[in-house]
């Protein structure tokens, strides 16, 4: 195993669960555009901030339905990965970014990122939508929306590779805390076995 735990040391979960994360997006909605969008892109793809923050237009595959982000914490540069999202989400990102018209330039929105923040603005942004929607505690981080992504898929039945691929994890093992999810998460998968 490789460390990474869902309890920090005190027993406290670094995860949201399923209604902080609608409470979180639901909090979103009262933001200006552009939080919107950077935190519905977290919730709905459970990137990296950093990740985020370097997502350009070009990357943004309206047809697809998928938003391509590059691994950041691979050794090599240029591995990438394709994250469906769901089409609403999808629209939105178009409307308040303008990607159809920024798609249209002759460099097709290459370099043109979605957010001119730093990552610390972008740390603040999402630190305040939590505190709109009363979340606190370990979990009310963009790593908390993260680990929700992740519980979201395994509890959904994706397979864990699809999740591991979706979240860039280099080792399977990694991806394998989520199948560990404890609390609700854990009684909605034990009554789908013995219901």
């Amino acid at each position: 195993m490789n460390g990474m735990q869902l309890y920090d040391d005190d027993g406290q979960r670094k995860y949201l669960t399923p209604g902080e994360r609608d409470a979180f997006l639901k909090a979103a909605e009262d933001a200006p555009r552009e939080v919107r969008t950077f935190c519905g892109t977290l919730v709905y793809t459970g990137c990296r901030i950093t990740e985020a923050l370097k997502l350009t237009a070009d990357r943004v595959d309206l047809k697809g339905g998928v938003l391509v982000f590059e691994s950041l914490k691979k050794r090599k540069r240029g591995v990438y990965r394709a994250v469906p999202v769901p089409p609403v989400f999808l629209d939105t990102l178009n409307l308040v970014h303008n990607l159809r018209a920024v798609k249209k330039r002759k460099d097709r929105g290459k370099g043109v990122v979605m957010w001119e923040w730093c990552r610390t603005t972008a740390w603040s942004r999402v630190c305040e939508i939590m505190k709109a929607a009363d979340i606190s505690g370990p979990h009310a981080t963009p790593k908390g929306l993260r680990h929700a992504f992740g519980i979201k898929g395994v509890s959904s039945q994706v397979p864990l590779n699809m999740v591991q691929k979706w979240l860039g994890h280099a080792d399977l093992g990694t991806t394998a805390i989520y199948a560990d999810a404890v609390g609700a998460e854990a009684k909605e998968i034990a009554q789908r076995m013995w219901g």
